[in-house]
């Protein structure tokens, strides 16, 4: 019986998405097709339509959210949200200023950061040059760690102003939108070097501020991006010996005489002498034609794997990004073009000839190409419908948010608007049919209980140990987007238990003590308790089954102490087992692209352990009363789906 019944919670989660068809499709050159008149015909009764924007369009409903939008009018503050520059958001960029290595001048920090692996060096060099004891060694290596200090911080202050953000900001649609492209344009923090200095500049000045806006901006501002230049190897992209460069002014190089300086005598070399001996010197020192962010661009960024392209097509992408590089640390590392080892040569890319003899306009016609695509058009508005309404997003609504897309210029927020007021976004196929990954879990169940955010690493811990750190996925396709990839019986659980450790008191900002609505009910009869909890974290929305554990106080997940009582570190496996023993700081530094919801052996599980214990997600006491129903509701598979 109890399994039939943990059988039965499972297929609750695993079993949301909706019948449907995948809207994407190959190919590069379709022509625009004028829009097609749609129904605006909305299923979903008034106050369903308010839940479905606040589900869908923010990280979850604050207590009020739902009448604050009713007074508004819906329409009116969708029409907000999509404009974000309207809506005050001082309040949260006050908080964000307690992050002080977030907020240093991006060229003092690169400067720290060339000190810091300068004096890492002459460390090493002092250790390898010296017969040190024992203990001297143990000093120098408390000096290393000391010394990437500041790396760490500025990767945990960076994942916990995401959360911050995701839980206070008042530009919810923003919020949810630069969540979307961060993991569209997946970078992972710990690629090395000074990455996670780069990923603070792309999270506040490349994302955030065009989430909303035209694609093709986006999409040339990530390509520039120093973080995604150093993570997908672009900034070491040269042209191949063979190929011919610019000189630095931008031209082609021709015929030149240098002077030769042997005995008083000038002599005279030609240009291809020169070029001949420059390449056999480069040939040693030269990486040569990198093809990743080429790939990359191609397949994740905008045509999609069914896009059309070719192999020939990424090798001469790539080749038309040559040049574009990265200044050093120490010269503040910002975006730079180099001619020298531009690949001039001509280029055919999705058939359209780049004459030889260019520079930077090779990767900018390359962006334009890609940008102005049909098939990016689908590939977009397919992830975007994916986001929005349906793991499954029909066909219609993808060619409609396609036609629109084409129809504005790659403009996002007309192709989010016409997904968010379609008639799908309004189903009642869609209604509450989205697993929630676990950024959105943790999130949601902050704003559902008014929590106020959180300057420590402790939020974005959680979410790693649910099995998605943030900036963590070492692979460029992100993390996944539908729900089964997050949910097996391991995952539910882990998500009950964290249920429990918010109404514990465990999480940063949040006591449901100080909720006035739960403050009036504490000594009613569980019934009362009940529905009040189920009216203010599930909407007033709850499945018999589920009401029945709320009101027990049984679940079959957490019967006999099967269990446990404690969250399971499910953060990728690399990640987990260099979190063993770690600092705060160092448990979210690796995590690597594996599945996400794998539980792994128990492998150092006493400092796994120990690091969960000191975070307060190991040895959750077991509660009784009002706390109960409230750990209970935020384990539900209706809290759990959006």
């Amino acid at each position: 019986m109890r399994i039939t019944k943990l059988v039965a919670v499972a297929a609750a989660l695993l079993g949301v998405a909706p019948m449907g068809s995948s809207a994407q499709t190959s190919g590069a050159k379709n022509p625009v097709r004028p829009l097609i008149a749609r129904s605006d015909v909305r299923e979903l009764p008034a106050d369903q339509q308010i839940i479905q924007a606040l589900n869908r369009l923010t990280f979850g409903p604050r207590p009020g959210d739902a009448i604050k939008v009713r007074a508004i009018g819906l329409d009116k503050w969708i029409d907000q949200q999509l404009h974000p520059e309207g809506i005050d958001d001082s309040a949260i960029d006050r908080f964000a200023a307690r992050y002080p290595a977030i907020n240093e001048d991006q060229d003092d920090l690169l400067a720290r950061y060339t000190q810091q692996q300068r004096e890492r060096r002459e460390v090493k060099r002092e250790r390898a040059d010296s017969n040190m004891t024992a203990a001297d060694s143990m000093v120098l290596r408390q000096q290393l760690q000391q010394r990437g200090n500041l790396t760490r911080q500025v990767v945990t202050q960076l994942q916990s102003s995401r959360v911050a953000r995701a839980v206070a900001s008042e530009r919810q649609l923003q919020e949810v939108m630069t969540d979307f492209w961060e993991n569209h344009f997946s970078i992972y923090a710990q690629k090395g070097g000074p990455e996670p200095y780069y990923l603070r500049d792309f999270d506040q000045n490349v994302v955030r501020p065009r989430a909303l806006g035209k694609f093709r901006d986006l999409l040339e501002a990530v390509a520039q991006s120093p973080a995604m230049l150093f993570y997908l190897d672009n900034a070491r992209s040269m042209a191949d010996s063979t190929q011919p460069t610019l000189n630095a002014r931008g031209g082609l190089g021709g015929m030149r005489v240098v002077p030769l300086r042997r005995g008083g005598r000038g002599a005279m070399r030609t240009a291809e002498q020169m070029q001949r001996q420059q390449q056999q010197q480069q040939q040693r020192k030269r990486p040569g034609l990198n093809e990743n962010y080429g790939r990359e661009l191609l397949e994740l960024h905008t045509l999609g794997v069914d896009g059309g392209y070719t192999q020939q097509d990424v090798i001469n992408v790539a080749r038309a990004f040559t040049g574009w590089t990265i200044k050093p640390p120490a010269q503040g590392g910002g975006f730079i073009f180099r001619p020298q080892v531009h690949d001039a040569g001509e280029k055919i890319v999705l058939g359209h000839k780049l004459a030889s003899g260019r520079g930077m306009e090779d990767a900018e016609d390359v962006l334009d190409i890609l940008a102005r695509s049909p098939a990016t058009a689908r590939y977009i508005s397919f992830k975007l419908a994916r986001r929005f309404v349906s793991d499954t997003p029909s066909k219609a609504l993808v060619d409609h948010a396609a036609q629109v897309y084409l129809k504005t210029d790659g403009d996002i927020r007309e192709v989010v608007r016409a997904i968010i007021t379609s008639p799908e976004f309004f189903s009642q196929q869609a209604f509450r049919s989205k697993v929630k990954s676990p950024f959105e879990v943790v999130v949601s169940a902050m704003r559902a209980l008014s929590a106020q955010p959180d300057s420590t690493p402790r939020s974005a811990q959680v979410i790693a140990f649910l099995g998605q750190p943030i900036f963590g996925h070492q692979a460029p396709n992100g993390w996944p987007e539908t729900g089964e990839s997050w949910m097996n019986t391991g995952a539910i659980l882990n998500r009950i238990n964290f249920g429990m450790a918010v109404a514990a008191g465990r999480l940063p900002g949040v006591d449901i003590r100080a909720l006035p609505a739960l403050d009036t009910i504490r000594s009613s009869p569980r019934d009362r308790q009940v529905d009040v909890v189920v009216a203010m974290i599930l909407n007033g929305m709850v499945s018999p089954d589920t009401r029945a554990v709320l009101v027990s106080g049984e679940h079959p997940l957490l019967a006999n102490g099967a269990g446990g009582n404690a969250i399971q570190d499910m953060s990728p496996a690399e990640a987990a087992d260099a979190n063993a023993g770690m600092s705060g700081q160092e448990m979210m530094d690796g995590a690597n692209g594996g599945n996400a919801v794998r539980v792994r052996p128990n492998q150092n599980a006493g400092g796994k352990r120990a690091a969960l214990q000191g975070r307060g997600f190991a040895n959750i006491p077991q509660l009784t009363g009002l706390p109960q129903i409230v750990g209970l509701a935020l384990g539900s598979p209706e809290f759990q789906r959006h």
